[in-house]
């Protein structure tokens, strides 16, 4: 009995990663096309640190909230949290036409700052696929 609880337990498991991932990668797909002449990637980590590095120019958006960039972001990293009411204000003050590295915690919330930077005219958007987690800062800047 308790086997076969644990088997359900187990293809239930299996069945919500592989529905996300499914979930993921249709949005995915979709959110990254960027429009003609416009820029909108999917880095990782070790992407993004290269990019940083060949872009200093880039503007490094932090999208977590406040309590959870007082414990750590990335170098030159701004906070404006996507839960602010005032998000689409605040970074409205940014240059639209140069590159905005965009990272939350995980990917989810920068995932939806990166629809709303594409609908505020940002230019070129670059985002760190699964966020500040997949950041290395012992091996990256």
């Amino acid at each position: 009995m308790i086997i076969r609880r644990m088997l359900w337990t187990f293809v239930i498991l299996v069945a919500v990663i592989g529905v996300w991932y499914l979930y993921e990668g249709s949005w995915d797909r979709q959110l990254f096309k960027a429009a003609p002449g416009r820029v909108c990637a999917n880095l990782n980590a070790e992407e993004a640190n290269a990019w940083l590095r060949d872009h200093p120019e880039t503007q490094v958006l932090d999208v977590r909230s406040t309590g959870e960039f007082s414990e750590g972001a990335l170098p030159k990293a701004m906070n404006i949290s996507i839960g602010d009411e005032a998000f689409d204000a605040k970074v409205t003050a940014l240059d639209k036409k140069k590159p905005v590295l965009v990272y939350c915690a995980g990917g989810f919330r920068s995932r939806k700052a990166v629809a709303k930077l594409k609908e505020l005219g940002f230019e070129n958007i670059q985002h760190i696929h699964r966020g500040y987690m997949s950041w290395k800062p012992d091996t990256q800047p």
